[in-house]
């Protein structure tokens, strides 16, 4: 394995002085924050969908978002390690092997921890499941935050691609087709703000839409669209044509059901981009150490019901005990607080030390 290291500093965050070092692991930047009083564990955090590698020198609002968060984890004495990932996107492969790099230099440089937990935010809860799931001897337990805890194949799909196939029946070629989304095609503030006048312009069918898709307002609606297509646009890149088939869909809750599943455009997929997002990934349920998700009960990207699959998933798996979901009473794409997040990941490491598994329900 090739190490590129950057550089190490020392950084305050809030009232804990930490040691930071950035650096490089075969193309993906790194950071790690070591607390001054370690208490010897450490957290691999999962960073979302980013349409390109993160760095760890540059005032992107997501990273120092994220990067404000790790003062969960350092309050309470533990490292916290996040790579940026050697790729942007539906980076799933890239990022289990990055996040496994990382963990393994980290062992390395500072020694074997004690305890290792996993976390991440919406893609970052996704591939907290799929690391828990492919490497129980690397980690103790995994809190996974507002992921799309199921098959990407069927989440994409059903969530995402499908939206945008009744989208296009109400308002054709407003954007690309949701199976060649053009290679130059980016998400932008003024192309949402064009939908969002689609949306405006036609107030019944925009209703419809809001309707199926169980998104509250407009302008949310108009972001999540650009933002699915940017995505579709992704995986059409990775896995090399469109992996989606709806023609056996019948789709409902437009208010309209019949018109549209006469309307809409039915697409066969392609197969060896079928196979590259089931690979990427699957999910099998099995479980052999604690997992503990959160989600807020509205979210526009990730509706809360998604991640109802994993549970049923890890039941079928024999491993129902090994999972437990709980909600946030709030609206917006991962909108848990600081506080919530702490209160989960007290409640999973009582869990990993004494085995009283967390409540479901509310994070409380």
């Amino acid at each position: 394995m090739r190490f590129l290291l950057a550089f190490t500093l020392a950084a305050t965050l809030g009232a804990a002085e930490s040691k930071v070092e950035t650096g490089e692991i075969n193309g993906a930047k790194f950071r790690i924050h070591l607390p001054e009083k370690w208490n010897g564990g450490l957290v691999m955090y999962c960073h979302g969908y980013h349409p390109v590698p993160v760095h760890y020198d540059n005032p992107d609002p997501m990273v120092n978002w994220a990067l404000g968060l790790n003062r969960v984890f350092l309050d309470q004495g533990y490292a916290v390690a996040q790579s940026g990932y050697a790729a942007g996107g539906w980076a799933i492969q890239e990022a289990v092997q990055d996040t496994e790099a990382l963990r393994r230099y980290f062992s390395v440089r500072y020694g074997p921890p004690k305890e290792t937990f996993v976390t991440g935010h919406s893609m970052g809860g996704f591939l907290t499941m799929f690391l828990l799931e492919q490497f129980p001897n690397s980690y103790d337990a995994g809190l996974a935050l507002c992921g799309p805890l199921a098959p990407a194949s069927w989440f994409l799909l059903r969530v995402v691609f499908d939206l945008r196939v009744v989208f296009d029946h109400y308002f054709p070629n407003a954007l690309p087709s949701p199976v060649h989304v053009p290679a130059t095609f980016a998400m932008s503030p003024e192309r949402t703000e064009e939908i969002l006048k689609l949306l405006q312009a036609s107030p019944d069918r925009a209703a419809s839409l809001r309707r199926y898709s169980g998104i509250r307002t407009n302008k949310e609606l108009a972001g999540t669209l650009v933002f699915f297509t940017f995505l579709l646009k992704d995986l059409q890149q990775r896995g090399g044509g469109n992996p989606f088939d709806n023609r056996n869909t019948i789709y409902e809750g437009t208010g309209d059901d019949n018109a549209v599943n006469d309307g809409v455009t039915r697409y066969p997929a392609h197969s060896r981009a079928a196979e590259y997002l089931r690979a990427y990934y699957t999910p099998t349920g099995r479980l052999a150490r604690p997992m503990l998700a959160i989600q807020s009960t509205y979210d526009p990207l990730i509706p809360a019901w998604v991640t109802n699959t994993y549970s049923d998933l890890a039941e079928q798996a024999g491993s129902g005990n090994f999972f437990v979901q709980q909600y946030v009473k709030r609206d917006g794409h991962c909108s848990i607080t600081s506080a919530e997040i702490t209160r989960g990941f007290s409640q999973l490491r009582r869990w990993k030390n004494t085995g009283a598994r967390p409540p479901a329900g509310a994070n409380q």
